[in-house]
């Protein structure tokens, strides 16, 4: 399978002050999709600038798009409930004509986990955002494929939430599920067209481009046992490696020939999507713009 080439913009540009034009750009540069964060604000020095809300710049940028795939990376519960989720995600399929894929995740213990507690409320450990990601992952599977759904769980419910017509792409648009541990893995395994990483976060901080790809490779064997645990083939599953965060950083961006080694590599070990982010200067995914609008076409080519 042929590698492909996304890129993942993110909400920090008004609309009409060069946002729009993002996002026709990558459509002209002929990225596979265009990605955006899903938080009600991110990390430094995000923090204290503009960020707008994913579902609404999707919507934008399906009207401005016509081929682009569009999608998250990612949402998860920390801020989201899947009954409303859902009609947002039916509503905003339909807008783009079926061009939609969700990427979701457990979430983490930044600002989306702390913005909606009340007084003294603590945030979820880890292990209660995996409870809830179990949950919250199947509930939404089934709120997108069926016509009316009641549902009481320990975290979330649903009376008759009616999602008619459903998604334009059957039996509902894919999810790229965000996971490294087991249970994750076991997700992406029963409800996933596709498994995102980001990378061993144990690695990423402080070890080496080789260390992380070996780290990776672990993981995808992992997720091949999740899905011959339930007689899935992992082949099936689409494996895209979010960039930035591994110990690379942005070196493959520095030149062509840099993003075809690394993305070789990587392909190499089975993934079929690599994202990368679209050039935020005096931030960690600076870049230069020129070497970044080559990669789609010169790249690619060389990757085959």
């Amino acid at each position: 399978m042929s590698l492909r080439l996304s890129t993942v913009i993110l909400p920090v540009r008004r609309w009409h002050e060069g946002g729009r034009d993002q996002w026709l750009r990558a459509e002209e540069l002929g990225f596979h999709t265009a990605y955006t964060y899903d938080h009600l604000s991110w990390r430094v020095p995000f923090r204290d600038g503009p960020w707008f809300g994913a579902v609404p710049t999707l919507t934008a940028a399906a009207t401005a798009t016509e081929r682009l795939r569009l999608g998250t990376l990612v949402t998860s519960p920390n801020f989201r409930h899947p009954a409303t989720l859902a009609k947002e995600l039916i509503s905003l399929d339909d807008v783009s004509g079926g061009r939609i894929t969700l990427g979701i995740g457990a979430g983490g213990s930044g600002f989306d986990a702390t913005t909606l507690l009340k007084g003294d409320e603590e945030p979820w450990s880890p292990r209660e955002r995996a409870d809830r990601f179990g949950e919250f992952v199947p509930l939404l599977d089934r709120l997108l494929t069926e016509d009316s759904v009641t549902f009481e769980g320990t975290f979330y419910s649903a009376n008759e939430a009616r999602n008619i017509p459903g998604c334009v792409q059957r039996p509902r648009l894919p999810f790229a599920v965000a996971a490294t541990g087991p249970r994750g893995l076991r997700l992406a395994a029963q409800h996933g067209q596709a498994w995102v990483t980001t990378g061993d976060p144990k690695v990423n901080g402080a070890g080496t481009p080789e260390e992380s790809r070996e780290a990776v490779r672990g993981q995808i064997e992992k997720l091949g046992k999740a899905c011959a645990d339930i007689g899935h083939d992992v082949a099936e599953l689409d494996k895209i490696l979010l960039t930035g965060f591994t110990p690379d950083g942005t070196r493959p961006l520095e030149s062509v020939d840099a993003f075809v080694d690394f993305a070789g590599r990587h392909q190499e070990l089975g993934f079929t999507e690599i994202a990368i982010h679209w050039p935020i200067p005096d931030s960690r995914f600076a870049a230069n713009q020129k070497i970044f609008e080559c990669i789609p076409d010169e790249a690619v080519a060389q990757l085959g």
